[in-house]
């Protein structure tokens, strides 16, 4: 080998020991080994209990088009105590007590005050909920397994800690020293109690306690939004109506991309109003229904059904009349509201009963329906007889005589429809009110189902002496529906009397 030769596999060789000692560095470099004080264990933990990245919401029952829909954004806010503040959005004043942080990291939760209804709707991310530390019964239940079960037990009771939360970016309110969320200050402002014995939600909250970065241990992660209901009276139509309508104005403030998912977190047993429940919003479960911990992209707390304006309005007196999305479209006016009957339609599209944007107008038809709401026995809960007390003492006589007279006209067809709801599928139960041109029956809470009768729709209560409230009558403004009422001494009817009202209204229809 010549001299040239060698000096140029010298070169070669010095040039390949270069190359791997550079590679060999830059290996090390982007792969450093575990800090001494971080032991493996440790570093796997941490992957295990970090939250996976978020999913797309594809899962999600999308929202209906509803002819009475407005924007649930309004600007400037609401003026307090105003029908609107009322029934839409009035929670315009928000309170971040976690903000998101930058990074996308850590819990974050605000609050949505309407100083109308003095109460929030509350939602946050990277909360975890514990069922072991909710005290009260499975939930879930056949009713016939529970039979005589206390509604203490069906109410949830909190354990600190029941809810936890990772600590997120600084907010409007400083978190107390000792680990919980907010402080009974916060709670007195934006969560008060009121007149409500055993506020669950104030309690929920009350609950939460704040944790560092990945020391929530999850079981699982729910990234899609998820509603969190206590139900009370869950098996009445009035009070699960102001349940409903809260938790669909929660979804709608909260600005959800669809319907959410729902956890009731109560311990009541399967009634049948919860098949529309399941309609309405994209799952249902029980929180005593999960194994372990699970934790929240998106948390969002319904407020109590007491804290609707349908409630509120039975004991507080505020200006509030019923009128069409087209009209409040062209003339916004805060004394007049179309959000019950956006709610309404909401609750018909879940059941495909709203097929187009033309609501159908039943007094140019020459078949009228009279829908009369019938009461009858059935068992609603664990501590129920399965006897309905009566409102009308002589409702089937009322009820015949009401079809020996539609049989006599001849101007109009008149049918007149046996309301037995109490052992109708809800789907039946809503058809035959968006149907009805005239809705009579006692005082009761079928007649809740107002909410979903068109603007054309007539009402007649008949109110006994001892039930002379304004539920019904109020719904019906509120609504913008013609109301009638027939008070009665105690509870007996007269049939003709009820008949000749009848007949007044129908003459009005053309008939």
């Amino acid at each position: 080998m010549g001299r040239r030769q060698r000096a140029l596999l010298v070169r070669t060789l010095l040039f390949l020991f270069a190359l791997n000692t550079v590679s060999v560095v830059l290996y090390f470099l982007l792969h450093p080994r575990p800090h001494p004080s971080t032991p493996l264990l440790q570093t796997l933990e941490t992957l295990t209990t970090a939250p996976p990245p978020p999913r797309s919401s594809s899962s999600l029952k999308p929202w209906p088009s509803l002819p009475s829909f407005l924007p649930w954004r309004p600007s400037p806010p609401l003026p307090v105590r105003s029908c609107e503040a009322y029934f839409g959005h009035g929670f315009s004043r928000r309170v971040d007590v976690f903000a998101r942080g930058d990074g996308g990291g850590g819990g974050w939760f605000r609050c949505h005050h309407s100083k109308t209804l003095s109460s929030s709707i509350c939602e946050g991310g990277g909360l975890r909920m514990d069922p072991t530390r909710i005290l009260m019964s499975e939930g879930g239940e056949r009713l016939d397994k529970v039979i005589g079960r206390g509604e203490e037990d069906e109410l949830p009771k909190y354990e600190p800690g029941a809810f936890r939360i990772e600590r997120g970016e600084g907010g409007d309110a400083a978190a107390p020293a000792d680990g919980r969320l907010v402080d009974e200050a916060f709670l007195d402002l934006y969560i008060p109690k009121g007149a409500i014995q055993m506020h669950t939600m104030r309690a929920l909250v009350e609950s939460v306690r704040v944790v560092g970065r990945g020391e929530l241990e999850c079981s699982q992660w729910i990234d899609e939004p998820t509603l969190l209901v206590t139900r009370f009276e869950y098996a009445n139509l009035f009070h699960t109506v102001t349940d409903w309508y809260n938790a669909y104005v929660s979804s709608r403030v909260a600005d959800l991309p669809g319907r959410p998912n729902l956890v009731f977190i109560d311990g009541h047993c399967k009634a049948p109003l919860e098949e529309t429940w399941e309609a309405l919003f994209s799952s249902v479960r029980y929180a005593k229904n999960f194994s372990g911990p699970v934790c929240f992209r998106h948390a969002i707390l319904s407020p109590l059904g007491y804290e609707t304006a349908l409630f509120k309005g039975l004991t507080e007196s505020f200006s509030c009349q019923g009128a069409s999305a087209d009209t409040l479209r062209q003339n916004p006016n805060y004394q007049k509201t179309a959000r019950l009957s956006e709610f309404g339609e909401m609750l018909i599209a879940a059941f495909g009963l709203l097929e187009n944007r033309e609501l159908p107008m039943k007094k140019i038809s020459k078949v009228q329906n009279v829908l009369f709401i019938r009461r009858e026995d059935y068992l609603a809960h664990p501590r129920h007889s399965g006897k309905v007390e009566s409102r009308l003492s002589n409702e089937q006589e009322v009820f015949d005589a009401t079809k020996n007279w539609a049989k006599d006209q001849k101007k109009c067809r008149i049918n007149v429809v046996n309301g037995l709801f109490a052992h109708m599928h809800m789907k039946e139960q809503l058809l035959a009110v968006r149907e009805a041109s005239v809705v009579i029956g006692a005082h009761g809470a079928g007649l809740t189902h107002l909410v979903v009768a068109t603007p054309d729709t007539i009402v007649l209560e008949i109110i006994s002496s001892m039930y002379r409230r304004p539920h019904f009558s109020l719904i019906s403004q509120w609504k913008g529906l013609e109301y009638h009422a027939i008070n009665l001494a105690g509870s007996y009817a007269r049939p003709d009397e009820v008949v000749a009202e009848l007949s007044r209204i129908m003459e009005s229809l053309g008939c």
